[in-house]
């Protein structure tokens, strides 16, 4: 009964990790399976794998059932004597036919998802991401947002060798192990919206990669890539560069954050006035040989300023 009931609260406790990897989007232990991802393009690629598996497994247990099955009925022992033939038409017409069909079966509908996956018409917003040693920089086009992001501090600090501090530590908000998986300062992107991205590099080939995206796209220097996504859900959805690209590949994470329509006007809105207030006070004159400047706007007023019409706007 011991036994029994130590396998059963395993078992339980696997099924809620697994649970709770697929809520935050990360993956867990013991996971057997592609994650079902939170765009239409990762959910139709989850599908065809489990169609294909499915395929596999079929024709997997008829193979190796024929092939069990004539070894215990054929034996020797039981006086089979084998068949002398050198061919057998039908047979070879059979099992070139069916594979073929089955193919082609798995074709159409793969062909179908791989051209909707490089369809990036009709997109609402598009994102650049520029993989650069050993970060991303991603710029909001036509929008005058920018920034860099790169390993967060207490990942940076844990993996400094002999820090002594302890991986298991780094955690976030919810007490989640992000370490290496962690950044500065994420991608903020809106749901339920087709959001193209331009995918480049600065200096030698990055890899861009969000498992529940459904898609990586190669940051080649000189070449402008393209993809797209749609999120279904908010979330923070993490990925990694899967491009060697040096020695500090294995500390490039990606972390997207995804918030609602409304949510991400107000951000963006907070964005722009941060980076006015910035520039505005960076190119304005220091007060030098009795010439002095008018003061700049501060950075947190601006905001402020701009959350409140962001707001408002978004209310009428």
């Amino acid at each position: 009964m011991k036994a029994v009931r130590s396998i059963r609260t395993s078992g339980l406790a696997l099924v809620a990790a697994l649970v709770a990897g697929v809520a935050q989007a990360n993956p867990v232990t013991w996971q057997l399976n592609l994650p079902p991802g939170v765009t239409d393009t990762a959910r139709e690629i989850y599908d065809l794998h489990n169609l294909v598996m499915l395929i596999c497994a079929v024709i997997g247990v008829f193979v190796f059932g024929a092939m069990i099955w004539s070894i215990i009925h054929h034996r020797k022992s039981k006086g089979a004597v084998p068949a002398q033939f050198s061919h057998n038409t039908k047979a070879e017409v059979i099992w070139t036919v069916i594979p073929i069909l089955i193919l082609i079966g798995m074709t159409i509908p793969a062909t179908k998802t791989l051209f909707k996956m490089y369809d990036t018409s009709d997109s609402e917003m598009t994102v650049k991401v520029n993989g650069i040693q050993w970060m991303w920089r991603y710029e909001y086009v036509g929008e005058g947002v920018q920034f860099l992001s790169r390993l967060d501090r207490s990942s940076d600090r844990v993996r400094t060798l002999d820090s002594g501090l302890d991986p298991n530590k780094v955690v976030d908000a919810n007490g989640n192990n992000v370490y290496l998986l962690n950044v500065d300062h994420p991608l903020v992107l809106p749901v339920d919206t087709k959001i193209r991205f331009l995918v480049t590099g600065d200096d030698v080939i990055h890899s861009w990669w969000v498992p529940d995206f459904g898609w990586k796209q190669d940051a080649e220097p000189g070449i402008v890539s393209e993809n797209w996504t749609r999120i279904n859900k908010p979330g923070i959805y993490r990925g990694q560069c899967t491009e060697l690209c040096g020695r500090d590949h294995g500390f490039m994470p990606i972390v997207v954050k995804a918030v609602p329509k409304a949510e991400f006007k107000i951000w963006l809105a907070q964005q722009k006035a941060a980076d006015a207030a910035a520039n505005t006070a960076s190119v304005a004159p220091a007060t030098a040989n009795g010439i002095t400047s008018a003061p700049a706007t501060p950075a947190g007023t601006a905001v402020a300023q701009a959350t409140s019409a962001a707001a408002q706007a978004l209310a009428h």
